[in-house]
């Protein structure tokens, strides 16, 4: 099949990677890179399927600005909620492609792995049950793909996990132990399911691959961007400075600051979410960590 896949950071780069296996990939970015299959944007958006790696606080506006829709098939493989807004990428996405032509991939995927063909499976989301069935077709032998028509499960699975990842990397920072840390990541588990279920989502999603899959994944590794800024703010370390130290973008930021919005709006319990955005905002982490034991 001929895949065109946009965005040529990391994931995107592992993406190509993967689906080149089996089928003709393409690749394009804001800016030309010495790649191969590097096509210019309008060349990819004439391939019949497209992966899309644009980070969630861009998307919007890229949307708006570049895509053209004309009957691609299209696969979402960035996690997150927009801050400014607090829509989930469904919601954005709805304006420009059809229900029926869009899916949203999900599971735990680090990308320094995906291109070292090192084992893992993942869930292709979509309300178009055929749509999930091509594109889980078109993943390699090392990659075992799940289908699933819980898309807003997968949505909250794959964005909030990455709060609770910054939480993870906050509580390794304050060297609080491995106790703390199971007990941070199974209430997290709780947080996000019951978030969750506000929006209709299935409990199936986050006890398998999209949520504690991917939570386990991303709340216990130095691979993970979103743990990395925790530990910088376990360290006293603005979010700007964590910003220039990473040089990529970490999507639990942009979806904390969603959350807060969200849960103000609804007036929903988010102890842990609360407490990550209020760090983020400069709170000390030990008077959030008191906050947190007491709530």
């Amino acid at each position: 099949m001929k895949v065109g896949v946009i965005g040529a950071g990391k994931w995107g780069s592992a993406l190509a990677y993967a689906f080149g296996i089996n089928n003709e990939v393409y690749i394009t970015s804001r800016t030309p890179r010495d790649v191969d299959n590097f096509l210019p944007l309008e060349e990819i958006l004439k391939c019949e399927y497209l992966i899309i790696t644009v980070p969630a606080q861009e998307v919007a506006r890229w949307l708006e600005e570049n895509f053209i829709f004309s009957g691609q098939k299209v696969l979402v493989a960035s996690k997150g909620i927009e801050a400014s807004s607090g829509r989930f990428l469904n919601d954005i996405y709805k304006k420009h492609i059809p229900d029926e032509n869009i899916a949203f991939l999900s599971g735990p995927s680090f990308a320094a792995e995906v291109i070292q063909s090192l084992p893992t499976a993942l869930v292709v989301n979509s309300l178009n049950e055929t749509l999930s069935s091509e594109f889980a077709a078109l993943f390699p032998p090392f990659i075992k793909a799940y289908t699933s028509k819980d898309v807003i499960g997968a949505e909250v699975s794959g964005a909030y996990k990455n709060v609770i990842a910054i939480a993870a990397g906050i509580c390794e920072g304050l060297g609080l132990g491995k106790n703390a840390a199971a007990a941070l990541i199974s209430r997290g588990l709780v947080e996000m399911q019951r978030f969750g279920k506000v929006y209709g989502a299935k409990d199936d999603s986050f006890v398998g691959l999209s949520g504690a899959g991917d939570l386990f994944l991303t709340a216990s590794s130095t691979m993970s961007r979103n743990f990395r800024v925790g530990l910088g703010l376990a360290k006293g370390k603005t979010q700007d400075e964590i910003m220039k130290e990473l040089g990529e973008v970490a999507e639990g930021i942009g979806t904390s600051y969603a959350l807060h919005r969200i849960a103000q709006n609804k007036d929903l319990y988010l102890p842990i979410a609360k407490e990550v955005y209020a760090m983020l905002e400069g709170k000390n982490p030990q008077e959030s960590l008191r906050d947190l034991l007491s709530s």
